[in-house]
């Protein structure tokens, strides 16, 4: 099994500033996903150059502490398992990009933790009061206000990749929560991409495109900005408590807002912004209340 280096001294205000960095790098990340999409890159193309361009950071991270053997792991199924979750994850929440403007594909996806809350319930029957489920239903009814199912304005196909992709991360959430009892996150992450290199690697074939240099450079980034953001993350993770720099997850919002309205000139209407007050305040109330019961988890990527 890989070690785990020793825990530093916490330092709240860095992790804070390491979360706020990581979660801007994934609104970039998004960002970069949709003009991939427009540039004509395909989904599998878009997935395999976001492990294959993420490689590099992830392989910086595992030098710096000293844990070349991440790969080591007595529980190579579960790490498949986990791997099959995520990558589905992953590619219901690219798809989901092609078809919604980028605040709300990102105001859907707070919806995560609140499928987490019900999955941990329904799958590791762990007991979920009252108080935790009124916040899931309050979540969900702002997920209702966000997608506005009466107007027909957002997609009605990307409406749906996008909850299925909150869903998935829900899955991937209690998956981890599985693995992490014994195994390290380097070694988790580790799995999940080289497994799914390999995965979207045989589509390649049948997928892969010659792309003029504005395109690859898209690519890059896309790459980059995921696998800067997993590392940072993390790294936050080693400085704070998970209930002091979850809540900073919502900067990725204003990015999400702030990038569409640079890139689309898309600015989103009213009902967006109320749907995501209410699935934020449901989303940090449940963190509470899990920090409360003593299972204060970190939140794990995709």
């Amino acid at each position: 099994m890989a070690s785990s280096s020793p825990r530093p001294r916490q330092n709240p205000a860095l992790g804070i500033g390491l979360r706020i960095a990581a979660t801007s790098c994934f609104a970039f990340m998004a960002a970069m996903i949709k003009l991939g999409f427009e540039a004509g890159v395909s989904t599998p193309e878009l997935v395999f150059y976001r492990f294959a361009f993420g490689l590099p950071p992830l392989l910086v991270w595992m030098a710096w502490g000293r844990n070349l053997d991440a790969w080591r792991t007595e529980r190579p199924i579960a790490h498949l398992i986990r791997a099959a979750l995520g990558l589905t994850t992953m590619v219901l929440a690219f798809s989901s990009l092609a078809y919604l403007p980028l605040a709300e594909a990102t105001t859907i996806s707070f919806a995560a933790p609140l499928f987490a809350v019900m999955l941990s319930a329904l799958v590791l029957k762990e007991k979920v009061g009252r108080h935790r489920w009124s916040a899931v239903l309050v979540g969900f009814l702002g997920v209702l206000v966000v997608t506005r199912p009466d107007d027909g304005e957002l997609a009605a196909v990307g409406v749906v990749l996008a909850v299925l992709a909150a869903l998935g991360v829900g899955c991937v959430t209690i998956a981890i929560r599985q693995i992490g009892r014994t195994e390290g996150t380097q070694t988790t992450v580790l799995w999940f991409t080289a497994v799914s290199m390999l995965v979207v690697g045989t589509l390649m074939p049948y997928h892969a495109q010659a792309h003029p240099p504005g395109t690859w450079a898209i690519l890059l980034a896309l790459g980059l900005f995921g696998g800067a953001g997993q590392l940072l993350m993390t790294a936050a993770l080693r400085y704070a408590p998970v209930s002091a720099i979850v809540p900073f997850d919502y900067v990725q919002l204003i990015w999400a807002v702030l990038l569409g309205w640079l890139l689309w000139s898309a600015a989103p209407p009213a009902t967006t912004w109320a749907g995501a007050a209410v699935i934020i305040l449901s989303g940090l109330y449940t963190i509470y209340r899990e920090n409360k019961l003593g299972r204060d988890k970190p939140r794990e990527l995709l």
